[in-house]
């Protein structure tokens, strides 16, 4: 269990859990990752063979997400009527994911076969050795930013930051234009962000300037005052319910569902525009290999589409969109991980909870 004190960014700066008791040998974990990597080299008919014909066989996939329950069964639901291979989800926060990964890991107690959350965590379990190296064929379809050099997880979707507002509340006209824009007095009492958001800071600063920038972020708040709301999918409710105006750091693809629900939202960009990838991993020791890298395949290639219909932004270049041609500034998972203490101590500087 996660201490109720420990926030994503800790366990994320951590990199590590506790251990736990283990009930698989040394020896039957290596036969499974060598099993796993012999199947990930697959290649054409040959891989399409296999693995649809052993994940039949397996019956079943156990994915670790931290996606939306309605997205990911939008995805698991084709996946099953595909290929008659049930999927098992566990749903939870990206850092409890990470935790849960790291301590199966090192207990050699592997229940997961695919990992499916944001790039930092990803980016740990793939340092410690958790991740199988991904071969899918659909990687020729992606945008370059998706495949990171060691191939041990692979972007299926960007989260990108956007400004959110309340139609009722602000008016189209009204909105800033830059993030200079903020220190007018008309904002006081307006602003919010998400309470962990420090590698959108890192990006946004460091593309302005690092010393210009925070010491911009630091007079917005002085001024003006900005909200600190954990939870990304809280805060668009806040924005949502009037409670919060403006808010600064929202994922585009919830405001985009929530609006053409028809909740009184609406997103708008500021440069720069920093995206977080969020995507799939493999696991080495998977339970059910075939079913594993079927799954992965199947997310970047049909699941792309799915993805698309449902209002994210797809790392597929075949799955048209408006915002992954955009000018994006990608958020570096390495800077989270180790320039982590840093950025969060200044995030934690400027956005007080006292905000």
């Amino acid at each position: 269990m996660q201490h109720p004190d420990l926030s994503r960014r800790h366990v994320i700066q951590a990199g590590i859990a506790a251990l736990g008791a283990s009930t698989l040998g040394i020896a039957h974990a290596q036969g499974t990752a060598n099993l796993t990597a012999t199947l990930s080299a697959l290649k054409g008919e040959e891989r399409v063979k296999r693995l649809t014909e052993g994940a039949k066989k397996e019956g079943l996939v156990s994915i670790y997400t931290s996606m939306p329950v309605d997205d990911i069964t939008a995805l698991t639901s084709a996946f099953e009527q595909k290929y008659g291979v049930k999927a098992k989800v566990w749903r939870s926060g990206s850092e409890k994911i990470l935790q849960r990964g790291l301590l199966e890991s090192k207990a050699n107690r592997f229940e997961a076969d695919v990992f499916e959350t944001n790039s930092p965590e990803l980016e740990v379990l793939s340092r410690e050795k958790v991740l199988q190296q991904s071969n899918s064929p659909a990687l020729s379809e992606l945008i370059p930013q998706a495949i990171p050099a060691h191939r041990e997880w692979i972007a299926t979707r960007l989260n990108i930051f956007t400004c959110a507002y309340n139609t009722k509340l602000v008016r189209k006209e009204d909105l800033p234009k830059t993030y200079a824009d903020l220190l007018d007095p008309k904002w006081k009492g307006k602003l919010a962000v998400e309470a962990e958001d420090s590698d959108w800071l890192a990006e946004t600063v460091m593309k302005m300037g690092e010393e210009k920038g925070i010491a911009l972020f630091k007079d917005i708040v002085k001024r003006n005052g900005v909200s600190v709301r954990k939870g990304h999918t809280l805060l668009a409710n806040l924005v949502a319910s009037g409670e919060v105006p403006l808010g600064l750091t929202l994922y585009n693809y919830k405001i985009e569902q929530m609006k053409n629900s028809g909740a009184p939202v609406d997103w708008f960009s500021l440069d720069p525009t920093v995206a977080r990838p969020n995507g799939n991993g493999v696991a080495r020791n998977a339970p059910h290999p075939h079913a594993a890298l079927l799954f992965q395949d199947f997310e970047l290639t049909e699941g792309q589409v799915i993805l698309g219909k449902r209002d994210f932004i797809p790392t597929s270049v075949k799955v048209p969109s408006a915002l992954n041609k955009m000018p994006l500034t990608f958020a570096n998972p390495k800077t989270t991980l180790d320039d982590g203490h840093k950025w969060s101590k200044i995030y934690d500087e400027i956005f007080s909870r006292k905000g």
